[in-house]
């Protein structure tokens, strides 16, 4: 057996992405490591010579290229790998640069394996799973006005045994105008959908998953449908916290805006098609006098709480039955306390 297929994925020591680098950037197999056997300048130029001179010419290039990218990968990233560690090889259709370093690969005696189908079947897998795990799932929403810790919450509800998609966290984003965080792009959708995929592959449709609940975008990203009308369907967990506890939480989770009040004020130049210049210089010039308890209340009560309130009950019909959940305090302990209520109180 050279092949495996997508299903086999998690069998093996190691997934091996021998796409170009760009490629890898856009969608890989979540936990793969990229060692490409052309790069990308190498690609394009052994493709034009393919196409526009030689194909004969370009597969000797071509060879002596992928033989000089593979035996630097020996020399670097195989060298200390033992006689059993078994690798999964993967390109873009399960072709030629998988297939010559899986080959070597097997010479050397690893037991090496192909990806059948390579990247195109990979995703063709995630689309369908996509599809298909979302209705399998049990999904508790985490539901609560700007400001109650619904991430924090999340986090805390992990650390106590729970399974959560933290969707937020894989689009490295908060789901809102301000929500960009400062050192974290967001990945390409199709690198999201992948991860979304990997976190959900690895679930036990026999437990609840918590989540929160978002809307359709988070920054750029789109979640997919299956998995917004799933989430839309499940249990609500209703999340309070008082003003001061939500003026707390929200300072530390946008820090990076009090320590740049330059950016905040350019962010908050996209609400003014909703609330007028008058209002967003307002925004703005307590934002200049680091007035921010101020500010995140006046936010929070012409912006974030009217536009929840009005999504919430729109989009999430079990949210009237919701099962309350306290946050008395931003402290860790504090959330920790009320993850512990939330999976101690009976459906």
């Amino acid at each position: 057996m050279d092949s495996a297929t997508v299903a086999q994925l998690h069998d093996f020591d190691e997934v091996i992405d021998a796409r170009s680098p760009s490629e890898f950037l856009d969608d890989h197999v979540p936990g793969a490591r990229s060692l490409p056997v052309l790069d990308d300048a190498e690609r394009a130029s052994i493709g034009t010579l393919y196409k526009q001179s030689s194909p004969f010419e370009a597969k000797r290039q071509g060879a002596a290229l992928v033989a000089r990218n593979i035996a630097r990968h020996l020399e670097q990233h195989f060298s200390d790998k033992p006689k059993g560690w078994r690798p999964l090889v993967y390109c873009w259709r399960g072709g030629k640069r998988s297939g010559s370093l899986t080959h070597v690969l097997k010479e050397v005696g690893f037991d090496a394996r192909q990806l059948e189908g390579g990247y195109k079947a990979y995703r063709r897998a995630v689309m369908a799973d996509l599809d298909r795990l979302p209705c399998a799932l049990q999904f508790h929403v985490v539901c609560g006005l700007t400001g109650t810790g619904k991430s924090r919450l999340l986090q805390a509800l992990q650390l106590e045994g729970a399974q959560v998609l933290d969707l937020e966290a894989l689009a490295c984003h908060r789901g809102s105008v301000l929500g960009g965080l400062p050192l974290d792009r967001q990945p390409p959708q199709k690198l999201f959908e992948s991860m979304v995929w990997d976190t959900l592959t690895r679930m036990d449709p026999s437990r609840p998953v918590y989540v929160e609940s978002e809307s359709q975008r988070i920054g750029n990203l789109r979640v997919p449908d299956p998995l917004i009308q799933s989430m839309r369907q499940g249990r609500c967990l209703r999340v309070e916290a008082d003003r001061a506890v939500r003026l707390r939480l929200l300072k530390e989770e946008y820090a990076h805006f009090l320590e740049d009040p330059d950016t905040l004020c350019r962010q908050l130049d996209y609400l003014v098609n909703r609330h007028g210049h008058d209002m967003v210089h307002a925004w703005k010039r307590l934002a200049a006098q680091g007035e921010w308890d101020a500010l995140v209340a006046d936010l929070l009560e012409k912006h974030y709480d009217p536009a929840y309130r009005q999504s919430i009950t729109r989009h999430f019909p079990q949210f009237p039955h919701a099962r309350l959940v306290q946050v008395t305090d931003s402290s860790d302990e504090s959330l920790r306390q009320s993850a512990r209520q939330a999976l101690s109180t009976p459906d």
